[in-house]
C-alpha cells in the first residue's frame, strides 16, 4: 500500500508541472499573437492611406508649387505616415519573433531530456517586462521623431 502511494505522488507532481508550464505559453500566445496581428493590420492600413494621400496630393503639389506651406504639410504628413507604419511593422515583427523564439527555446529546454526543469533561463514575466519596456522606448522614440518633424514643418511655415 505504501509502495502505491510512493508511485502516485511523483506522477501527480509531473502532471501539475506540465500544466503549470503550458499556462505561460498559452498566455504568451493569447497576448502577443493578437497584438502582432493588430500591429500588422494597422501598419498596412496606415501605409495604404499614406500612399493614397501622397498620390492624391502629388498633382496638387505640382499645380500649386508656389504655395509652400501646404507642400510642407503634405511632406510632413507623408513622413509621419511612413514612420508610424514602420513602427507598427517593427512592433509586429518583434512580437511575433519573440513568440517564435520563446517556443523554440522552451521546446529545446523541455525536449533536452533530464526532466529537472531548472533550465536557468529568464522567466516569462521578466521577458514580458523587458518586451514592454522596449515597446515603450520605441514608442517614445517614434513620438519624438514625429514631434521633430512637426516642429520643422512649423518652422518652415513660419519662414514663408
Amino acid at each position: 500500500m505504501a509502495d502505491y502511494h510512493h508511485h502516485q505522488h511523483p506522477m501527480d507532481t509531473t502532471t501539475y508541472n506540465s500544466q503549470h508550464q503550458s499556462t505561460p505559453k498559452l498566455l504568451a500566445v493569447l497576448t502577443l499573437f493578437p497584438i502582432g496581428g493588430v500591429c500588422f493590420l494597422l501598419s498596412g492600413l496606415i501605409l495604404t492611406v499614406t500612399l493614397i494621400g501622397l498620390a492624391l496630393a502629388t498633382p496638387v503639389f505640382i499645380l500649386f508649387s508656389p504655395i509652400l506651406v501646404p507642400a510642407a504639410l503634405t511632406i510632413a504628413s507623408a513622413i509621419a505616415g511612413f514612420i508610424t507604419s514602420g513602427a507598427f511593422g517593427i512592433t509586429a515583427l518583434s512580437s511575433l519573433t519573440y513568440i517564435f523564439n520563446h517556443f523554440r527555446k522552451s521546446h529545446q529546454i523541455s525536449g533536452g531530456g533530464g526532466g529537472g526543469g531548472g533550465g536557468g533561463g529568464v522567466s516569462l514575466q521578466d521577458s514580458m517586462h523587458y518586451a514592454k519596456r522596449r515597446a515603450q522606448e520605441t514608442a517614445g522614440y517614434v513620438g519624438q521623431k514625429v514631434k521633430d518633424v512637426g516642429q520643422r514643418t512649423q518652422d518652415t511655415a513660419a519662414r514663408v
